[in-house]
């Protein structure tokens, strides 16, 4: 949705009436409720991930786990959830929603712990913010830019296609130049995808405010969101990341 399709009143200052510039006012305080809590969803949600990884990794489990078959179990379950939280969208009460967001959350959180065997502690920090910093300038220019992106995150998304497909190949036929490739490409696609999903976000708002779908929205938006910052992380440390 582009921004001429905005229902706000574009009326301001000196002769604007007070009725509409009250009622933008009462718009943009709902929009930052609305976007505030869409980022406090997805910041606990990578925050659990994080403590779970940390922890299964620490306890020893995660290097047991991660040298057996049921390695691939944890490394699918995420999909599950997400594909049950897609397609389950509409029937789901949004508590069960939440509830399946915080348990992706956890499953996540097994699934990265592997990283904790591979690359180093100091690595990971350094990866993990600068990934944090790079989300937030991306995250900013997507609330605030006044170019259209649908046009780009559809060519992003076309993107993730052709990257999984790379993967795919890269697993079967290993290539360091091309898993290289991959790292990088991710890093940009992932880049985009946060500026591209936050003007999403936002301008739905103006479709769900003071609906029943305005508590799944939020969810859902915490959910993209959270596989944006996750994947740019996982790519950026690819590249950047001391192994052990």
């Amino acid at each position: 949705m582009a921004n001429w399709n905005d229902p706000r009143p574009s009326q301001t200052g000196f002769g604007a009436s007070p009725s509409i510039a009250a009622g933008r006012a009462t718009y943009d305080v709902g929009l930052r409720r609305y976007m505030l809590s869409i980022y406090n969803y997805m910041a606990s949600g990578v925050l659990l991930s994080g403590i779970v990884a940390l922890v299964f990794a620490s306890s020893g489990f995660a290097a047991q786990v991660m040298a057996t078959p049921l390695r691939w179990v944890i490394a699918l379950a995420p999909l599950g959830f997400v594909m049950a939280m897609s397609f389950g969208l509409q029937k789901m009460q949004t508590s069960t929603l939440k509830a399946l967001f915080w348990a992706f959350s956890v499953a996540m959180g097994l699934s990265l712990s592997s990283i904790f065997l591979i690359y180093t502690g100091p690595s990971i920090a350094s990866t993990f913010f600068a990934t944090a910093a790079a989300f937030a300038g991306l995250s900013l220019v997507g609330y605030t830019t006044k170019k259209d992106l649908s046009g780009f995150g559809t060519f992003l998304i076309m993107g993730v296609w052709g990257l999984l497909a790379a993967m795919i190949i890269n697993m079967i036929w290993p290539s360091q130049g091309l898993g290289l490739v991959i790292s990088l490409l991710g890093v940009l696609i992932f880049a985009g995808l946060t500026a591209y999903d936050t003007q999403r976000l936002k301008q739905t708002y103006a479709h769900v405010a003071g609906s029943d779908m305005m508590g799944k929205v939020v969810i859902m938006g915490a959910l993209s969101l959270y596989l944006d910052f996750i994947n740019m992380f996982t790519f950026l440390l690819q590249l950047l990341g001391d192994r052990r």
